[in-house]
């Protein structure tokens, strides 16, 4: 079950106690959101929650160098949950952490801090942040290939959706972990699937999605598939999305709704999405940070590739979803350009920070855009001053590189460094010879 009652130290202390706990996981993760994990035993705990424990970070990515290398993982107790797909004789538990220099001060290189200092330049202009992302993933027979396991469309029910038994096993366990999910389907593609989970407070999403990874992976390996988040696994089928709504609130009201605008859109949340528009070539390095995540942003296959704003249109990158009266509170706004490999907290990171300096410069937003983008002439996008989002990492990375807001938001030592490894994966990409090379030129040059 859930662990509600873990808010402290204490009350993990006891919790681990009392259910004979064998193994507590620390989570973090690196810069690129691959998650790390250590474990510890119930007798260096009450160590761990008040000191932290040293660990080296000169062989994470993205962290220290080798002459600056001890680090300090310290366990966020709101975070302890139980690990269902563990032996549940003796169970294990985890608890995400926050990553410190050795003076208990916090570490420029961790990824959680940098959107908690997001989240309080919000919070200091009295909004929280909320978001609620889906993820779209793919089951396949291994991850040797891209082997699909059946040939379902959008909303297919079994026999054509062969999926649906992975999914309720992956709900029921997170479910275990105190994971909300409000519903799950077949998507698009053949052996492509979503499930999609209530939105929260952007820290306790962002610990979620890392979560919600690992759970669906380790919920299909038990099962004998392979689940991947990669945005792009197979030629000429859609690729998998993180569309990402978010809100923000001033205590119990939703800054985001006006109900005497014509679009129940209050002029916070106009501002908010003007600053997504105006710097998502900017930020869309952090919320798509593959190469192959370039190859799901082409048009033609369901992916946003134009900024631009609309109600209706799903071909624009923000959409706003329709308002429901008596639904005030589930005014938001979705930017559906990320894609589920991004590391999810530099992701809401620089989300975050482009709405923010929308709101605090009074961004003027344009009127949304209701015609199909996709088939719009260059023409008529151009008359309508339609921007298209980089074509590729190096573009992005060129884009990033020019951008003050993403180095402020995620600041000097995660931005040269994230910036650093995505230059070595496009020089890495760039120099590679591949299949479709060979088989084009090989037998005519």
């Amino acid at each position: 079950m859930p662990c509600e009652r873990c808010q402290t130290a204490e009350d993990v202390l006891r919790i681990v106690k009392d259910k004979d706990v064998s193994f507590i996981q620390i989570w973090f993760t690196d810069v690129l959101g691959i998650l790390k994990s250590f474990s510890i035993t119930p007798s260096e705990l009450e160590t761990a929650l008040t000191e932290g424990m040293g660990f080296d970070g000169s062989s994470i990515e993205g962290f220290a160098r080798i002459e600056e290398s001890d680090m300090i993982a310290k366990p966020d107790p709101t975070t302890f949950e139980f690990i269902p797909w563990r032996p549940q004789d003796r169970p294990t538990a985890r608890m995400f952490c926050d990553i410190l220099e050795p003076d208990g001060s916090p570490y420029a290189g961790d990824p959680r801090y940098a959107l908690k200092r997001a989240l309080k330049q919000a919070a200091d202009k009295g909004y929280t942040f909320y978001a609620g992302p889906e993820l779209e993933f793919f089951y396949f027979e291994s991850s040797k290939e891209p082997k699909i396991i059946d040939q379902g469309g959008y909303f297919d029910a079994p026999p054509l959706d062969l999926g649906n038994d992975l999914r309720r096993a992956t709900i029921l366990t997170l479910q275990k972990i105190g994971i909300q999910v409000e519903y799950s389907h077949h998507e698009v593609a053949p052996s492509q699937h979503e499930i999609d989970l209530r939105y929260d407070e952007g820290l306790r999403m962002a610990d979620k999605t890392m979560t919600y990874r690992i759970t669906v992976k380790e919920t299909a390996r038990s099962m004998g598939y392979y689940a991947t988040f990669m945005p792009k696994p197979i030629f000429g089928m859609n690729g998998s999305g993180m569309h990402c709504h978010q809100s923000l609130f001033k205590g119990s009201k939703n800054a985001f709704h006006d109900a005497n605008d014509r679009y129940h859109l209050s002029d916070t949340a106009k501002h908010y999405i003007a600053g997504l528009l105006k710097h998502a070539r900017e930020i869309i390095a952090a919320t798509n940070q593959w190469v192959n995540s370039y190859k799901r942003l082409v048009p033609g296959y369901e992916a946003p590739v134009y900024i631009a704003w609309a109600r209706r249109n799903r071909s624009t990158m923000v959409r706003v979803p329709m308002y429901k009266p008596g639904k005030e509170q589930a005014t938001r706004i979705e930017f559906r350009a990320p894609d589920p490999g991004c590391n999810p907290y530099l992701a809401f990171t620089v989300m975050l920070a482009a709405g923010l300096e929308g709101i605090e410069k009074k961004y003027p937003l344009s009127e949304p855009v209701e015609e199909d983008v996709y088939h719009m002439t260059p023409a008529r996008r151009a008359e309508l001053g339609i921007q298209s989002l980089p074509d590729n990492l190096f573009e992005a990375i060129r884009e990033m590189e020019k951008s003050e807001l993403a180095r402020r938001a995620l600041g000097d030592h995660i931005f040269n460094k994230f910036v650093e490894n995505k230059k070595i994966e496009w020089d890495m990409y760039r120099t590679h010879v591949s299949q479709y090379e060979i088989d084009r030129y090989l037998p005519i040059l």
